[in-house]
């Protein structure tokens, strides 16, 4: 496959988890160390995102999310272009580090 066929997609992790106890915390905590350990980066407090290579990564990202779900709650995912991902604006705040470095890193793909 040729380097210009490769598509870039962002996959995004959206979430709202109870924590009204100590098992829903424990829970919604191993979900968010789940989701840093395998490459997503927070950009808020409940929505994550991470660089994937293709349309078979994106679904491989979906599978092990879906594995890793905990058992109350909502999750979501969607996957956008890297081009979507890049007309994002920031309304208020600053873009964190991993923000930042994130599209640099995609250059390493």
């Amino acid at each position: 496959m040729n380097v210009d066929e490769v598509r870039i997609l962002w996959m995004f992790v959206f979430f709202d988890l109870p924590v009204g106890t100590k098992g829903e915390r424990r829970a919604a905590t191993r979900f968010r160390n789940f989701l840093k350990d395998d490459g997503y980066m927070m950009l808020q407090w409940s929505v994550y995102a991470r660089v994937c290579r293709g349309e078979e990564a994106a679904e491989k990202h979906v599978q092990r999310v879906t594995k890793n779900l905990p058992t109350k709650g909502s999750v979501r995912a969607l996957q956008v272009t890297d081009k979507r991902y890049g007309r994002m604006r920031l309304l208020l705040g600053e873009a964190t580090k991993n923000e930042k470095v994130a599209p640099l890193q995609m250059v390493l793909l």
